[in-house]
């Protein structure tokens, strides 16, 4: 090696230690940023010169050491974890909440239950069976009945509530999902260019990152990695964002849709129906699906639970009901009314007033209370409406209880995912100081090369030769 040549040596050790510097500077700057991946300075040797006729056959050390990249220490084996993990979180979550929301609506066990009205409205007919020429107890029968029927009615408008809630997250969900795709499309745009110039895209990479793992979180799906440096996002195993280009989600229906109505998640161009792999909007359309025998939405179950609930109390009170006489020498008259469409839970009311009551049986005395006698006992028994109400507060429980359970679970998976990845990813204050300290004494050492070789020069090109003068 010529002294010139140790001189380039020299002055490429430094700008690669240089490097090293900056890099490690730069992860420590960034310690606290979420979505950073710590990045690393790649290098390698540059080999000897090849051996020619004027080199007379000896041989060269190498040229020193190249930097020939600046590489992003992420795993794409963990990313997917994450994004796997986060996809059932997400529709766990969903879930979880929306069925603690109808725990909520349901009240029990509590004052404000249908099941203490239900013994308060049992006991009314005992009280008006104990009085019955007084006007009294058959108005606090009356109280009683209303209170039955509000409660139905409003915890049936609270899950309608609930529903149009659900589905308005549902709408923000898929306009949260469409705009992190465009993103993640301008950063492949943005990515294929850098790349393409020998620049390093590294934090675009942790910007794209960031948005792939929240579409996951919103809608599951996959990220398929390409040679290019761009990424294509699918979501059911259909394509939401390729390159450059973006193809847009939407709900079905309209915010004005009630409960019952099918959501379905749709592709806009070309028009098809989309398949979340998971994800918030996953959980929120199975929360949100129509009531089919039990396997339905949870909200859309609920609500056809009071309906079932309204039409037997209904139908257990006016049964026995019907062979009485009311103060007004009606019989055959129901106690309770339903309309003819529409949710029963909605339309369910009691007389209008204490006149419509039937306590005796058309062929029992003047003071007769038979009637009023079954039907305060018809609280008991194996199908009595307060043991169909007992059992759809159980059902309800039980699904609200492994619902939580499952959210727990994926949490807690998705931490273990989370914490996998950052113990790759994440920085080490630790490694980046011993990096920069290794770094720093390579510079120096580099430098003092250098130094060495400029004062090997000056001797000879200045001092050579003044022997004698």
């Amino acid at each position: 090696m010529s002294t010139f040549g140790a001189l380039n040596t020299a002055y490429r050790g430094l700008t690669a230690a240089q490097q090293g510097m900056n890099i490690a500077g730069q992860n420590i700057a960034n310690a606290a940023t979420e979505g950073y991946t710590r990045q690393r300075v790649e290098q390698s040797s540059l080999a000897a010169p090849a051996r020619g006729v004027f080199s007379g056959g000896t041989l060269q050390p190498g040229q020193g050491v190249s930097v020939d990249a600046i590489a992003r220490l992420g795993n794409s084996f963990l990313d997917a974890g994450v994004r796997s993990a986060g996809a059932q979180a997400g529709y766990a979550s969903v879930r979880s909440s929306a069925l603690q929301g109808i725990e909520g609506i349901l009240q029990e066990p509590g004052d404000n239950g249908i099941s203490t009205a239900l013994q308060g409205f049992w006991s009314a007919w005992q009280g008006a069976a104990n009085q019955p020429d007084q006007p009294g107890p058959k108005g606090l029968l009356l109280n009683a009945a209303n209170s039955v029927t509000d409660k139905i009615s409003s915890a049936y408008r609270a899950l309608d509530s609930q529903w149009s809630s659900v589905r308005g997250q549902a709408a923000d969900s898929v306009d949260a999902v469409n705009a992190a795709a465009a993103q993640v499309a301008a950063y492949n745009t943005a990515i294929r260019s850098t790349l393409a110039a020998g620049g390093s895209a590294n934090e675009l990479i942790d910007a794209r990152a960031k948005l792939t793992d929240s579409i996951a979180s919103l809608a599951g799906g996959t990220v398929r990695e390409q040679a290019d440096g761009t990424v294509d996002v699918l979501v059911g195993g259909n394509a939401l964002v390729t390159g450059g280009s973006v193809r847009t989600l939407a709900l079905s229906g309209t915010p004005s849709d009630r409960m019952g109505s099918p959501v379905q998640l749709l592709w806009k161009n070309p028009p098809g129906v989309a398949a979340p792999d998971g994800g918030e909007l996953a959980g929120a359309l199975s929360v949100l699906a129509p009531a089919s025998g039990g396997s339905g939405g949870p909200i859309a179950e609920a609500a056809q639970s009071y309906n079932t609930f309204a039409t037997a109390l209904a139908t257990a009170v006016n049964t026995v009901h019907q062979s009485g006489v009311t103060g007004t020498g009606a019989t055959n008259v129901d106690f309770f009314t339903t309309a003819g469409t529409g949710p029963a839970a909605l339309s369910i009311s009691g007389p209008a007033n204490i006149d419509n009551i039937a306590l005796k049986a058309s062929t029992g005395g003047a003071l007769g209370t038979s009637i009023a006698d079954k039907i305060s006992q018809l609280g008991t028994g194996a199908g009595s409406p307060d043991k169909l109400w007992a059992g759809i507060v159980t059902n309800i429980g039980v699904q609200s209880r492994g619902a939580q359970q499952h959210e727990s679970l994926t949490n807690a998976a998705q931490a273990s995912a989370l914490t996998g990845r950052a113990s790759q990813a994440s920085v080490s204050l630790d490694e980046e100081n011993v990096s920069l300290l290794t770094n720093q004494h390579a510079y120096q050492a580099a430098a003092r090369v250098m130094t060495a070789v400029d004062e090997a020069l000056d001797v000879l090109i200045n001092r050579t030769g003044l022997v004698g003068r």
